[in-house]
């Protein structure tokens, strides 16, 4: 296994990680504006929680490596459901880049959920 084989897959779970973290704790310093946000959309407010919840701890386990094909796969699929509710409003540019970002992204989790967390995880320590 070369150095990049080594510490890419963690470097690359780290950084999709983020915006879920981020995403997640930014629900929790203002859930107010995020339930309105989401009720604007036709998402029932009590999601707010389960939604924080299916991120940050998504987030968490990508960057320790636990469970990662099934973090990611979760994460892929709640990005898909997000993108398709709050970003086809493909008439505005910057929705459009959003929805795109959002693909990005599921590709990457793609990634982990076929190949793994790789070296510096919980899972590869388990074999």
């Amino acid at each position: 296994m070369t150095s990049l084989q080594t510490y890419l897959p963690i470097a690359g779970r780290i950084l999709m990680a983020i915006i879920f973290f981020m995403s997640g704790i930014s629900k929790i310093t203002d859930p107010g504006m995020n339930v309105g946000y989401m009720e604007a959309f036709g998402v029932p407010g009590i999601l707010l929680w389960p939604t924080i919840i299916v991120e940050i701890a998504g987030a968490v386990m990508l960057i320790v490596g636990f469970q990662v094909r099934w973090a990611a796969a979760a994460l892929a699929a709640f990005t898909l459901v997000a993108g398709v509710i709050f970003h086809t409003d493909f008439g505005n540019p910057a929705e459009l880049i959003n929805f795109m970002k959002n693909l990005a992204i599921i590709g990457g989790l793609l990634y982990v959920v076929a190949y793994g967390a790789g070296a510096f995880s919980m899972d590869q320590r388990k074999t």
